[in-house]
């Protein structure tokens, strides 16, 4: 738990590709055999973070049906709540230090949840549910970032509604 505190501190900071174990070792107080026992380097224990919150969020989205709007737009606030009581590692691993791929991580999951839930009832051809599922999931994750980056400054059911509102209404929705 020290070396994952410790990594989150230094992507807070720079760049995985500038962080060494040394460096991690040394602020985790903890020897490099400690840190070799448990992983190859400083891009495994990363990638060991980013899956363990991969791992979560599938849990939350697994208890939730996208078929029906009003479990909808409950799950969306489950994972809203979710990253809320991640925020630390979230806004860490989602900013411009972290490294890219737990943005792509989260973005498989929640289109395949997407893919085979919800796509399931439309209408749509395939190929145009993959364009609109590519669409709300990116777009939804960039108002998560940002609401991250504002402190959270609405609630995970403002947010929850702001966004489904936005996939369910669009734009012209809005007023």
């Amino acid at each position: 738990m020290v070396l994952k505190d410790s990594l989150m501190k230094l992507l807070g900071e720079k760049p995985i590709t500038a962080i060494t174990v040394k460096e991690l070792c040394k602020l985790a107080d903890i020897n490099r055999s400690t840190f070799y026992t448990h992983y190859s380097d400083q891009f495994d224990l990363l990638e060991q973070i980013e899956d363990e919150l991969i791992e979560d969020m599938n849990t939350y989205l697994s208890t939730y049906n996208f078929e029906q709007t009003e479990e909808a737009l409950q799950m969306t606030e489950k994972l809203i709540e979710y990253f809320a009581s991640k925020q630390t590692e979230c806004r860490t691993l989602l900013n411009k230090n972290g490294d890219s791929s737990f943005q792509k991580k989260v973005t498989v999951v929640a289109q395949r949840f997407i893919m085979e839930k919800w796509m399931k009832v439309s209408n749509l051809e395939k190929e145009i549910s993959e364009y609109l599922s590519t669409f709300i999931v990116n777009g939804s994750i960039q108002v998560m970032k940002m609401w991250l980056y504002n402190g959270m400054d609405k609630s995970p059911k403002e947010m929850a509604e702001l966004i489904n509102n936005f996939i369910n209404k669009g734009l012209l929705g809005m007023k």
